[in-house]
């Protein structure tokens, strides 16, 4: 959530940096109330667009090799003042969550409240004042005022302004309600609710209701001449009333600007071309969420969950668990179009073993696509290395080969490595799933007691901050390529610093041949 809100912030920065420097000097206002008005919106839809084909075209920010690999998600490690369970652990971050929440409903409640007094003092003025026309428009006139202002199909005006100047300023505010401007600050008004926190909001309001003034302006002068309706902005007392989704004629602070932006010369065609600049800005915005891991980090990990082994000479139906597995297996694939899975069939042991991976990542050597299609319309893509007919002695072994090592394997998915790396004291056991079961727990064991627990106190940090770290355990059984996330670059260094310091580990093998496997390590790191 918080990366969101700030990728708001950035795009509608920009947006706003681009206006204020490119086009606001321009006097095609019609494109520049569309652009005040679409881009805020458009700031909020983005971070939810995610084009893949931008992500294959451009270099990952962070982790630029990861996607080559396939990850092992090891049980998250908790370091600090643990309380008596993780459930207990999960309840407390999620109070301090609740703390944001109740901030964040505490100022939407304040801004609602500022919103609805805005429109008991409007009900107030009009409840005072008296219709003096109502066709197409309910006109009313101020008592003992010098006010003019439009509220949606509604205009006021007050009683004090002579006969002469009421008829350009009614003029000038049937433009505002012709266009709808009331609709354009309405919409303002409500995310200034939801955004509250949000300070461009404001700034876009103000900048669009200048906008809609020169709209009006420019209108209103093709009526009644530039010379009579200059002399009626410098000469009419500045009569006001402060409510911002209100079109105000009368705004002090406007009337230069306007004055100013009647007299001059009509922006040339060829400079709507500055629009343009729009499009490299939104490419960048969706190159950079499409190649944002940052929200998708943890469930791309978590893909493991859908793997699972199968002999040749089994059915689903004989074992409702991993017909169970299987059917979690395939909706998640039917379901989810940007990943794709993969079946690796280990001939020697007459065994398939099925995992999922984005469409992204990059495919095995000798691994061939098949889209498989259900009768409810359903498809998805399955790579399998089917061995060929004319190579009988091919097998399950012609996984990613390492450039510089011949036909050993460098690296291969952990779904299907015939013996799991070991941490020292683990070799021992037999079982691959006890080597991996003893692995785990020594790593985490590790890293709890050599992760410095100062550094919460003395970064100031309170409640629970994540890590997420990624290392190799190499051919020779080293600690490699280790990589890591968090909000604060001194957690990251201390946890890239324990990872680094792990013991040489018994490497893991395929087909008898020592090979590279990814791991992944997620750390909860409390301080009180």
């Amino acid at each position: 959530m918080t990366d969101y809100l700030l990728e708001i912030l950035i795009f509608q920065l920009a947006f706003l940096l681009i206006y204020e420097i490119w086009l606001q000097k321009e006097t095609f206002f019609n494109l520049n109330r569309a652009y005040l008005l679409a881009t805020p919106l458009l700031s909020l839809l983005i971070p939810f667009i995610r084009i893949t084909s931008l992500q294959k075209t451009t270099p990952a920010i962070a982790f630029q090799n990861l996607s080559d690999k396939t990850m092992v998600l090891l049980p998250e490690v908790f370091i600090g003042n643990r309380t008596a369970t993780t459930a207990a652990s999960q309840i407390e971050n999620d109070i301090q969550l609740n703390w944001w929440l109740i901030l964040y409903f505490l100022g939407a409640t304040i801004a609602f409240g500022v919103f609805l007094y805005k429109l008991y003092k409007l009900e107030k003025i009009s409840r005072s004042s008296r219709p003096i026309k109502q066709k197409y428009y309910d006109i009313f006139e101020i008592p003992n005022s010098d006010a003019a202002y439009t509220y949606f199909n509604q205009l006021y005006i007050g009683d004090r302004i002579s006969a002469e100047d009421r008829k350009q300023i009614i003029t000038h505010e049937l433009v505002h309600l012709d266009e709808r401007h009331g609709v354009d600050l309405m919409t303002f008004e409500i995310l200034k609710i939801v955004l509250w926190f949000n300070p461009l909001i404001y700034l876009f309001q103000s900048k669009l209701a200048v906008i809609h003034e020169y709209i009006a302006d420019e209108t209103t002068v093709k009526k009644s001449g530039k010379k009579q309706y200059f002399e009626q902005l410098l000469n009419t007392a500045f009569g006001t009333s402060n409510i911002t989704f209100t079109n105000q004629f009368f705004n002090h602070s406007l009337i230069k600007k306007r004055i100013v932006m009647l007299q001059k010369n009509k922006s040339g065609k060829l400079k709507h071309f500055k629009f343009l600049l729009i499009i490299p800005v939104l490419l960048l915005m969706l190159t950079y969420v499409a190649c944002s891991q940052d929200d998708e980090l943890e469930a791309e990990l978590d893909l493991q969950q859908y793997s699972y082994e199968l002999g040749m000479d089994k059915s689903f139906n004989s074992d409702p668990k991993l017909k169970e597995q299987h059917d979690k297996y395939e909706t998640f694939l039917l379901n989810n179009p940007d990943y794709v899975s993969w079946a690796t069939i280990d001939y020697s042991k007459k065994q398939i073993s099925y995992s999922v991976h984005p469409k992204t990542e990059r495919v095995p050597e000798g691994y061939n696509p098949m889209e498989l299609a259900f009768k409810n319309g359903g498809t998805y893509t399955m790579y399998i290395n089917l061995r060929d007919s004319a190579n009988t002695g091919n097998s399950s072994a012609t996984i990613t080969k390492s450039q510089d090592s011949g036909n050993n394997m460098k690296d291969v998915p952990f779904a299907v490595v015939d013996k799991a790396p070991a941490f020292p004291d683990c070799e021992e056991f037999t079982s691959n799933d006890e080597r991996k079961k003893c692995t785990s727990e020594k790593i985490s064991m590790f890293v709890n007691q050599n992760f410095n627990t100062n550094i919460g106190k003395e970064l100031g940090l309170t409640g629970i901050s994540r890590i997420i770290v990624q290392f190799k355990i190499g051919q020779d059984g080293n600690i490699a390529e280790v990589r890591a996330r968090s909000s604060r670059e001194e957690l990251k260094e201390e946890a890239i610093r324990v990872i680094n310091s792990l013991p040489k580990m018994t490497p893991g093998e395929q087909n008898g041949q020592k090979v590279s496997v990814m791991y992944s390590l997620p750390i909860a790191f409390q301080t009180k």
